[in-house]
């Protein structure tokens, strides 16, 4: 039987790399195409992939991907950005005109399959702390940018979903989704780049809402699932986190601090003021995000892919948090660790927050 030809874009990011780790060890069984923004050194799990430099969202993207989905079997849609959080454009642009693209390539190749990723935090609120199913309204959370581009995403992947002759699609709504080697990453996204790594072993109190519960899952099981819905391209919409939740007690004890019990109006309250202040890059959608998501009924998983996650919720958390607090990284341009120069030149350029090139 000959290999499936894969492209994968985003291929560089989190879910990316461990979906081309779990795909490199059965090589004859898939030809894959990798599409990303930044090109990573040919080592590790991206030697084996065949790579296009594309920015999804650029005005152009669509002729792109065009050439990169040529012959392509299925593609795994996974590009997004985190930042610069002060540029909401620059990441709408990757989110949705990028969506928007893969989709329109994707027909235009006759592609079979797409496996779009989104996310648990396209929900609407109102069951926060209690577990959904997929039918639970995909209207996402106003005040998140994150949540609002999901939804966005979602809707085009939905609307070229209905066209004659367009692709079969799966939807994947994983919860936070962390693992150790994107410890460097999200520690870039989530704290200032003037703080040390160090910091996170020294601070003695966090501001936190007692009320904690996310639902998480491991960038591993996301690839196994990716790879189960590559075999089933009927699936739908399909959540995926562990069965137990992120709790305030996880939190608590993986970072070794005593919390400062706030209010989540006040937590909020304090990450908008200082990410104006360009005093650290989380937004504080970012924290009504983390406080009206829901927790995931995964049975559908179960039930028409065979999936279920291998690491708990608590596992992820504590790996995900050892990986920030040791500068855990990956080797390429999204995973890899920054050198001090390239911090250094980052502040000198961009401030607090990170910064990206306009194409």
């Amino acid at each position: 039987m000959a290999p499936l030809r894969l492209v994968v874009t985003g291929a560089s990011g989190s879910v990316g790399t461990a979906l081309l780790a779990r795909l490199s060890a059965q090589s004859d069984a898939y030809e894959v195409v990798a599409v990303a923004r930044r090109v990573p050194p040919s080592i590790g799990p991206y030697r084996h992939a065949c790579w296009h430099a594309i920015d999804v969202g650029d005005p152009d993207a669509e002729e792109m991907l065009c050439r990169a989905f040529d012959g392509a079997d299925a593609v795994v849609h996974l590009a997004w950005a985190f930042q610069p959080s002060h540029r909401p454009d620059l990441l709408r642009r990757t989110a949705v005109d990028g969506t928007r693209a893969v989709m329109a390539a994707a027909a235009r190749a006759s592609v079979a399959h797409v496996v779009h990723m989104s996310s648990a935090a396209a929900y609407a609120p109102g069951a926060y702390g209690r577990t959904v199913d997929e039918s639970w309204p995909a209207t996402g959370i106003p005040t998140s940018q994150y949540s609002t581009d999901k939804v966005e995403a979602e809707k085009i992947v939905a609307e070229a979903a209905r066209k004659t002759g367009a692709p079969e699609v799966t939807v994947l709504r994983p919860g936070l989704i962390g693992q150790a080697a994107a410890g460097a990453a999200l520690r870039r996204y989530a704290m200032p780049a003037w703080l040390p790594a160090v910091a996170m072993r020294v601070l003695p109190i966090l501001p936190l809402d007692p009320s904690v519960a996310l639902p998480a899952v491991h960038a591993a099981d996301v690839a196994a699932a990716v790879e189960l819905a590559l075999a089933a391209p009927g699936a739908g919409v399909v959540n995926l986190s562990a069965a137990d939740p992120v709790r305030t007690e996880d939190v608590v004890e993986s970072l070794g601090i005593r919390p400062w019990r706030v209010s989540r109006r006040t937590l909020r309250a304090l990450a908008q003021v200082t990410w104006r202040a360009h005093l650290q890059p989380v937004h504080g959608g970012w924290i009504d995000l983390a406080y009206d998501t829901p927790l995931l009924d995964c049975s559908r998983a179960q039930r028409v892919l065979g999936w279920s996650p291998a690491v708990s919720g608590r596992e992820v958390w504590r790996e995900t948090i050892a990986g920030m607090r040791s500068g855990a990284s990956g080797t390429g341009p999204v995973l890899g660790a920054r050198s001090p120069r390239e911090m250094v030149a980052d502040l000198v350029a961009g401030g607090t927050v990170g910064i990206r090139r306009v194409p």
